[in-house]
């Protein structure tokens, strides 16, 4: 009995097709993810390198209220999805920028930027995309403002913004005699050009985070899979009073950018999803993922992930609402 002939006795056709798809989509993953996660912050630590942390410290300040503007500028023409936003957070953090401004930043990349614009315009209209646009930019500073308020940068891991030191300078102790100990004042010392001190950050950052990307990409992809196509159709049709939070809801697990999502919108309004249910769906999946919550866990401590899911399901339920009785 080959193997072929064993799977088939344990799973029906359709249960096959199912993993087929999850492992499809796991592929895409590990290789998207992973490609994305070490190309952007080799280039964030090439920048870091480059610009003075003092120039990002004052181009997005906390203190300065148009830090917020410049961070929700800077989100709106990075075409980024959930997922390969991380690495840009990470090196503001590093980078000592402004905590409100960069959260502005992180809610604003993935559902604001020239691509998401472009395919807005043809699919919904120039009045919807400018409603979409001003709502997320407003409500994206304003969640910044907030979690700044109230202090959530504590809930950081500031472990996670140390760079790794170099080889010599964690064994060296030039205060000891013994010239086996003194490698840094004796040898000569060679200076690793940027790009090499930007990679081997960029390397440590990606060890430190694979195992939760890992986890994320197979939770990703059996999700992905296992969901059919017909279900957000069937619980957020325009009937159901709960429909936009429900959208949200389905939304967030999903690892689904906005750009793949937009073309359609077509099919789901003519079974019947209103506006708005779509609309809460586009600022959920776009906005978060269940991806990228398991990698923020590795850099954020629960109040502060906790907050952030609020901050896009509120989004998503207002955006949703909105649509439905203020706008269409």
């Amino acid at each position: 009995m080959d193997t072929s002939d064993y799977l088939g006795g344990l799973f029906s056709p359709a249960t096959q097709s199912m993993l087929a798809e999850s492992a499809k989509m796991f592929i895409t993953l590990f290789t998207e993810l992973s490609l994305l996660f070490l190309v952007i912050s080799f280039l964030v630590a090439l920048i870091n390198q480059k610009l003075p942390a003092e120039k990002i410290q004052k181009l997005l300040g906390a203190q300065r209220g148009r830090g917020y503007i410049t961070a929700a500028g800077l989100g709106a023409v990075t075409p980024f999805c959930s997922c390969s936003t991380i690495p840009m957070l990470i090196g503001l953090l590093k980078a000592q920028a402004g905590f409100g401004p960069t959260m502005t930043f992180l809610f604003t990349s993935p559902l604001l930027n020239p691509i998401v614009i472009a395919l807005f315009v043809p699919v919904l209209g120039l009045e919807v995309t400018l409603w979409y646009a001003a709502l997320a930019l407003t409500a994206s500073i304003i969640a910044g403002v907030l979690l700044q308020h109230f202090k959530f940068d504590r809930f950081i891991r500031q472990e996670m913004l140390t760079s790794p030191a170099s080889s010599c300078s964690s064994g060296c102790d030039d205060s000891k005699e013994d010239s086996a100990t003194r490698c840094c004042s004796k040898a000569p010392k060679k200076k690793p050009s940027i790009w090499a001190k930007a990679w081997e950050e960029s390397w440590s950052l990606f060890r430190s985070m694979f195992p939760y990307m890992l986890i994320a990409m197979v939770i990703g992809a059996l999700v992905h899979g296992f969901i059919p196509a017909d279900f957000f159709a069937q619980v957020a049709s325009a009937d159901n009073p709960a429909a936009v939070p429900t959208a949200a809801l389905i939304g967030i697990p999903l690892y689904i950018r906005v750009t793949a999502l937009l073309p359609l919108v077509g099919s789901f309004v003519a079974k019947g999803v209103s506006m708005g249910a779509v609309i809460a769906l586009v600022i959920g999946s776009g906005g978060a993922s269940l991806p990228e919550v398991i990698m923020l866990k590795r850099l954020f401590y629960w109040p502060l992930l906790i907050a952030f899911l609020a901050v896009i399901f509120s989004m998503a339920v207002v955006g949703g609402f909105a649509f439905n009785h203020l706008i269409l």
